[in-house]
């Protein structure tokens, strides 16, 4: 494989440090609820073929509504990944500029992940402060990306006709740019946290003979 592949050895320390959120290393597709689903086997797919795609920089847009598993699916192809033994960093745009403006001694390190990480996620598009100084650090993150030639997946709630046609001409920048990277694929379905949340209160509904 190409240099930047880590030794399989090192997948628990890749995956300890790529994560925003430390209950996105059990999102994997063993703990797929709908592992016959269409976008399952979609995301299955593009783990098994990551080579391929972070030779050629392909990445995905996941888009859809509150709750349907883009994070979850983001995240099970991140896990993927890192067990093939590559570098991913998962977060989202405003942990990015929290640690641009940070002044701590890891802020170069993690800043260089955001282009030099074999797969770049960004959870959440759409969800930033609407400014025109956070709109224009989202395209230079988008842009650095661009530039290194390396695969990003992005989630988001934002439907396609918004990251098409969006009449804001700093968004339209963003996600012109974004599209020139990722393949749109709609997460369809019913909320799967609407559905978490009744599972964990059905034993107190019990209690409570509710």
């Amino acid at each position: 494989e190409t240099q930047d592949v880590i030794n399989r050895g090192e997948a628990h320390k890749l995956r300890y440090k790529a994560f925003s959120e430390a209950k996105m290393a059990a999102w994997t597709f063993e703990a797929d609820e709908s592992p016959d689903s269409k976008i399952s086997q979609v995301m299955r797919r593009y783990a098994e073929n990551f080579a391929d795609m972070k030779k050629n920089g392909k990445g995905l847009i996941l888009y859809g509504d509150v709750g349907t598993g883009k994070s979850f699916y983001a995240a099970c192809v991140a896990n993927a990944v890192i067990d093939k033994g590559y570098s991913v960093l998962m977060t989202n745009f405003s942990d990015i500029i929290n640690k641009q403006q940070e002044k701590l001694d890891g802020k170069t390190a993690y800043m260089s992940r955001v282009s030099d990480d074999c797969l770049l996620v960004i959870d959440d598009l759409g969800i930033e402060r609407e400014t025109s100084f956070m709109r224009e650090q989202v395209y230079n993150i988008i842009d650095t990306r661009y530039r290194s030639g390396k695969p990003l997946i992005i989630t988001t709630n934002l439907s396609i006709q918004e990251l098409m046609n969006d009449s804001d001409i700093d968004k339209r920048r963003i996600y012109d740019r974004i599209l020139e990277m990722c393949l749109p694929i709609e997460v369809k379905g019913k909320s799967r946290r609407a559905k978490k949340a009744g599972e964990n209160f059905q034993d107190m509904r019990d209690l409570l003979g509710l």
